[in-house]
């Protein structure tokens, strides 16, 4: 099937099953969730470098708690900035939970063009600025239609000029 196919484009084998993802919001160095990244209770992480979306997508902030949402919207919005990770299947269903998948998020495989790639080399692969590989990315691919017409921006901060700065509330 399809989207068997697209899975094993974007895993990489090596010791451990590891998969690539995205991270444009919260989860990103200097972000309120980043430290999520390197938890090992969750699993492990590796950030492998920078990005951005080969296509434009809407990344709006919404919520009462100003969370961060890349709409499934290809072709609208901006080229999205945000940080390439690999990370273990452990890793992987923690942010799955972390994201509410699948009621709030869901995994899409975007195409990006890397910016700057600090990760080893996997087998064969050179990968260097300008590379276009395909990733994992938690989009909002059920929102509200109202969504569609906030800003959109290009790099997410929580402690943006935008003033929306993230609830890190704890959930309950």
């Amino acid at each position: 099937s399809v989207c068997k196919y697209l899975v094993t484009n974007v895993r990489l084998w090596s010791s451990v099953l590891m998969t690539r993802i995205f991270v444009y919001g919260t989860l990103k160095k200097g972000q309120p969730n980043n430290y999520r990244m390197f938890d090992n209770n969750n699993g492990k992480a590796e950030y492998l470098g920078s990005a951005f979306t080969s296509q434009k997508y809407p990344l709006v902030i919404t919520t009462k708690d100003n969370i961060p949402f890349l709409l499934n919207i290809p072709g609208q919005g901006h080229r999205v900035h945000g940080e390439i990770y690999k990370v273990d299947d452990q890793m992987l269903k923690f942010l799955d939970d972390f994201e509410s998948v699948p009621t709030l998020y869901q995994q899409t495989v975007v195409q990006l063009e890397v910016k700057e790639w600090v990760g080893k080399m996997e087998g064969e692969e050179k990968v260097s600025p300008g590379s276009i590989m395909d990733v994992f990315v938690y989009t909002a691919t059920t929102y509200e239609p109202d969504w569609r017409s906030l800003p959109c921006y290009e790099n997410y901060d929580s402690e943006g000029d935008h003033g929306l700065k993230y609830n890190t509330e704890e959930k309950l």
